[in-house]
């Protein structure tokens, strides 16, 4: 886990947008503008719930607040209708980009899957193709308000279908054009990584890294399999790693001290073999509080945004990350996750600092750049004293 540098934290008195920050799991099909959707619903002939820009963000976020992950998955007919042309595809990926500056966001890593955008003909490399323009032109906008960012693409291999090595393959063919890693996405439960390890084995011949959704619709199975078959070096969510960590309440025995208060209560935590693994090689979890929620992730462990582990992960030691997964569903932004985390769990500056500085790290660039994010991120929060 990495120190923190910044001394002396200012009180939270500010926009915490100003922060820097660091985006490693917000899926490209969840991040549309739903004026943007209902612009391009229009142009291909696609029918949707509602053609007024509120009322349509309003629709996606019920729908996506459902406490169900196939309910939540639902949502996206919509987006993915809308992302099958050379145009909307560079369209919603140049916006993508522009929100997640204006969010503060100085890394992103755009996660999506290509399988699902050859509706109207395209090819897999023409879709990436397509994308990768559309990241280019919202980096050089961006650049032009005297802003930088930085993104890359994550190519995502849905987990029901069977073209985990044709994806593999593409990914590894646009390592150099813009490509970062890959993923798998989709119906998390029934649907292992082991069923894809022929892929993950091309793609660590290839030396080209992975994150894998696990641990969010399914348990310590999922995150087994993803780190053994999918050679994991990030886990999609990981949430319920939790789920092997036990906590023992006892008790407490006063000193004598005069005047001592002790808690009723002490815990006495046991991580089991699998999340003693994650926690001591500082495997990234990609937390994504608000999503773990509404998709009912979080459900074995309470009913609110309280009951999330995420703090109990942060204060044991794991490599924890935050996210915002989809950004239309959720209606959220990274500096919502931000303000939720203060809100709920008290942090301080010094706590978001180490959050970002986590992702920093975990992202996937060489090192002379991670390093490079890394001190531009601790140069920014020094600042802010």
């Amino acid at each position: 886990m990495t120190e923190t540098i910044a001394d002396d934290a200012p009180d939270l008195e500010f926009d915490l947008k100003v922060l820097p920050k660091v985006s490693l799991h917000d899926h490209l099909d969840g991040g549309l503008r739903p004026a943007t959707i209902i612009d391009l619903a229009a142009e291909v002939g696609h029918t949707l719930p509602s053609t007024d820009p509120v009322a349509l963000g309003e629709w996606f976020r019920e729908s996506a607040d459902s406490g169900s992950l196939v309910r939540y998955l639902e949502t996206f007919d919509h987006t993915i209708a809308v992302m099958q042309t050379k145009e909307g595809l560079f369209r919603v990926a140049k916006e993508f980009v522009e929100d997640l500056a204006d969010d503060g966001v100085v890394y992103g890593e755009v996660r999506w899957a290509p399988e699902q955008h050859l509706q109207r003909g395209l090819t897999l490399d023409e879709v990436v193709e397509a994308v990768q323009a559309g990241l280019d032109a919202g980096v050089e906008a961006v650049s032009e308000t005297g802003r930088e960012i930085q993104v890359g693409q994550l190519i995502t291999a849905m987990r029901h279908a069977d073209r985990s090595q044709e994806i593999a393959e593409l990914a590894v063919r646009h390592r150099h054009q813009g490509a970062v890693g890959f993923d798998i996405a989709g119906a998390e439960d029934g649907f292992l990584p082991s069923r894809f390890k022929d892929a993950f084995t091309y793609l660590a011949q290839h030396n080209f890294p992975a994150t894998v959704h696990a641990g969010e619709a399914a348990g310590l199975e999922s995150i087994q399999s993803a780190l053994v078959d999918g050679r994991a070096l990030r886990l999609g969510h990981g949430v319920r790693i939790a789920e092997d960590v036990s906590i023992e309440f006892e008790e407490a025995e006063s000193d004598g001290t005069e005047g001592d208060e002790v808690p009723d209560t002490i815990g006495m935590v046991t991580l089991g073999d699998l999340a003693g693994w994650v926690r001591d090689r500082g495997i990234a979890l990609e937390i994504c509080p608000s999503s773990n929620l509404q998709t009912g992730a979080i459900s074995g462990f309470g009913e609110g945004i309280e009951s999330h582990p995420v703090d109990m992960l942060y204060q044991l030691g794991f490599n924890v990350t935050i996210n915002t997964d989809n950004r239309l569903m959720s209606g959220v932004t990274l500096t919502d996750e931000f303000e939720l985390l203060v809100e709920t769990f008290d942090y301080d500056l010094d706590d978001l600092l180490e959050l970002t500085l986590n992702a920093a790290e975990a992202a996937f660039l060489p090192l002379e750049e991670k390093e490079a994010l890394v001190e531009y991120i601790n140069e920014a929060y020094a600042d802010l004293g």
